[in-house]
């Protein structure tokens, strides 16, 4: 099983990393077991973040008896140095743990570098204090991840990174490898627009600096990242022509569900509704075709116009177009699905 160097940190890790946003959404006694058992299989780096509920208790409920050979990353939302400290708190609280392998500043739109009260200052005496051992910096932006690299103030970036990335994307990579910054490749499944994981998994395992994290809530899914692991699938002609062919359908604008147009003042699941079209062209449709879902689709009838998600977009999506041109295409295939019902 492949480990890697994370940079400059020389933090060494299982090139499979468990992306822990997925388990807030299980109970605790489950993420229990999936957690240790993704230990016991060698998997030592661990991402979270304060935003994520529960996340960060489930963690240190499972894994603090092991913590000394664990690495822990996690996340702030945090503007200011005294809202810093007060989530750092929290966050070791909860992790069982008094100190942060990596502690991120959670997709910032830019970093104040100077102002003394602010959350870069803040990082900087978590780290003085020993409360963090390295700083690092999540983001959805290029632009903001690329002036993260060159700035040469973070030990680590994490950014969307998986076989759909564009060009202008994977120049990060190199940019990160210049700096020897420790870059984290999150989205790797694309927010589940990726059908198969073997592929994606291939496609980041070219790239010797980039360590990916994978979200995971069964434990069918850890148990088939173990064994690409153990079995690296191969990037030969074959994988690459169907790499080729998912980039063709996943072309122009989509909506990749980071969730940051949340909360919607009219109660719409954007980041689901934005991109429904795809998600039924990609998985099983008969979960989308329930008077509950059709409720929640409904609700895009009731936008107020507000602009908060088309705001929030990092990628700079027209938000309200996109949930208009899912509902149209819903409908049709609502109306195609009660007539066969029918028959």
């Amino acid at each position: 099983m492949e480990k890697m160097r994370l940079g400059r940190t020389n933090i060494t890790a299982l090139r499979t990393a468990f992306g822990a946003l997925p388990i807030q959404r299980i109970n605790k006694d489950s993420a229990g077991l999936i957690l240790k058992k993704a230990y016991d299989n060698g998997i030592n780096f661990f991402d979270t973040a304060r935003a994520y509920t529960d996340s960060e208790e489930k963690i240190g409920y499972a894994l603090s008896d092991v913590r000394k050979d664990i690495i822990i990353a996690t996340k702030t939302m945090a503007t200011d140095k005294k809202t810093l400290f007060e989530q750092l708190e929290t966050s070791l609280r909860l992790l069982k743990t008094d100190y942060i392998d990596i502690y991120q500043l959670h997709n910032p739109a830019s970093v104040d570098y100077e102002d003394p009260d602010g959350a870069y200052a803040g990082l900087l005496e978590a780290k003085k204090k020993g409360l963090i051992r390295f700083i690092g910096i999540t983001n959805h932006r290029l632009n903001v991840a690329l002036e993260a690299a060159v700035s040469e103030r973070f030990d680590t970036i994490q950014f969307p990174l998986n076989m759909l990335s564009s060009d202008q994307d994977l120049r990060l990579i190199e940019e990160c490898r210049k700096h020897d910054i420790g870059l984290i490749a999150m989205k790797a499944m694309s927010g589940g627009l990726i059908r198969r994981p073997a592929a994606t998994f291939a496609f980041l395992r070219q790239y010797s600096n980039v360590l990916p994290i994978w979200g995971i809530q069964r434990e069918s899914e850890l148990d088939e990242f173990l064994e690409y692991e153990k079995n690296p699938p191969v990037l030969d002609n074959a994988m690459l022509k169907l790499i080729e062919k998912e980039r063709e359908e996943l072309s122009g604008d989509f909506c990749r569900g980071c969730g940051y147009c949340k909360p919607c003042p009219a109660g719409i699941p954007i980041e689901t509704a934005a991109r429904l079209t795809l998600l039924m062209s990609r998985s099983p449709v008969e979960k989308f075709l329930t008077e509950e879902f059709k409720e929640q689709m409904d609700r895009i009838n009731n936008c107020t116009g507000c602009g908060h998600c088309k705001k929030n977009c990092p990628y700079g999506l027209d938000t309200p177009a996109l949930l208009r041109r899912n509902l149209a295409d819903y409908k049709l295939r609502w109306q195609a699905a009660l007539e066969a019902s029918r028959e």
